[in-house]
């Protein structure tokens, strides 16, 4: 059984929005070895982007209600899968994705041999599905944001999370794993931010805690003291911002590695530079997370294939020689309007989550919840 399970929890995982991409190497097995037991695996397989009760899962799953409740409840809090808790006192279970959701969700549980695994597998994600949509974007530093600026609501985080009702700050989980392997920075750790159901469901895990939204706005500050890009996730409504830096990010890591890298990221901004006023600090190619900016001959020189529109070189350039402007309407990015949107966009742009594939589910999902015995 062993080495079906694992075979067919992969499937299931790569049919979620973020997928889950085979390798010839099978990377992607050990660290499913790693994280489910087989038992484990058996039962995640039953679970779906639908939110169900116990006892419907107990039926695809053929256990008792009781078994059921007991394992999916451990299984959410081991992060293997996600589990909604409503007003009513109603419980619900669904599938998670595997990035970004399962390798967040081991935060506080890495280890070496896990992470190295991981670091084999991430270009294959960053290929097979970043490249096809990206699941966060870019958006600017708010002191990088002029009052010329034309900037919508949902591109300045300070507008993001003003009317968020929770909010969760849990440590990021890529400057976690390169400080577990010896390399990394030393930029705050405690900077992922997490919203709404997510922050319940980080709270009940202990994967961080609750803070206030004045806590919230000084993490955003933080951030931008830090040298941290704002990389939200990829809608109009957020559940999640992470403050990133290049050289712990898997993402930002990745990307640089890319040619024309800039292209693999959504922002609807980017940089411009007035030579003539620059003084050569160097300030600037510092703060870059994604080598954007050198000094040449004492002048600061500008990649645009490498700009992601972060704002971090312009909130403390002296000269105001750097300067973000809004991309041409023909380069805006599409920002769905909410996660389920994101999440259904990305699904089709890798050939999953056709409108069969969802009716079937749905179809499924109803029949059980007929079917099944609630106890």
């Amino acid at each position: 059984m062993t080495a079906k399970i694992y075979k067919k929890l992969a499937r299931h995982l790569d049919n979620l929005p973020g997928g889950f991409p085979s390798t010839d190497s099978g990377v992607e097995l050990r660290i499913l070895k790693r994280l489910f037991s087989e038992e484990e695996a058996d039962l995640a397989i039953r679970l779906t982007l639908i939110p169900e009760q116990a006892y419907v899962i107990a039926r695809r799953a053929r256990i008792s209600v009781e078994e059921s409740r007991k394992r999916l409840k451990e299984m959410s809090q081991k992060g293997l899968i996600y589990r909604i808790a409503h007003h009513n006192g109603q419980t619900l279970y669904m599938a998670a994705q595997f990035v970004i959701g399962i390798w967040e969700y081991h935060v506080n549980d890495l280890n070496p041999e896990l992470i190295e695994d991981m670091e084999i597998y991430a270009p294959t994600l960053l290929d097979q599905s970043w490249k096809k949509m990206p699941q966060l974007r870019t958006i600017p530093i708010g002191r990088s944001i002029t009052p010329q600026l034309d900037v919508l609501p949902y591109e300045a985080a300070e507008k993001l999370v003003w009317d968020k009702k929770k909010a969760v700050v849990a440590p990021c989980i890529c400057r976690k794993e390169r400080q577990i392997v010896g390399e990394g920075c030393d930029k705050p750790l405690e900077s992922c931010l997490v919203f709404g159901l997510g922050a319940d469901y980080y709270q009940h895990n202990g994967l961080g805690r609750v803070i206030e939204r004045s806590e919230v706005l000084d993490i955003l500050k933080l951030a931008d003291k830090s040298g941290l890009v704002l990389q939200p996730g990829n809608s109009r409504k957020i559940v999640n911002i992470c403050c990133c830096c290049g050289c712990c990010c898997a993402i930002l890591r990745n990307v640089r590695l890319q040619p024309n890298s800039a292209s693999l990221i959504a922002s609807a901004f980017i940089a411009t530079l007035t030579p003539e006023t620059c003084n050569g600090c160097g300030v600037c190619v510092k703060r870059c997370q994604m080598d954007a900016l050198e000094l040449k001959d004492d002048k600061v020189a500008l990649d645009l294939t490498r700009c992601i529109g972060c704002g971090l070189c312009v909130s403390t350039c002296p000269t105001k020689s750097l300067a973000l402007e809004r991309k041409p309407e023909s380069e805006q990015p599409e920002t769905p309007a909410n996660v389920i949107e994101t999440g259904l966009q990305l699904g089709r742009a890798r050939g999953k989550l056709g409108a069969m594939s969802l009716a079937k589910m749905q179809l499924q999902s109803k029949i059980d919840r007929l079917l099944a015995v609630k106890k």
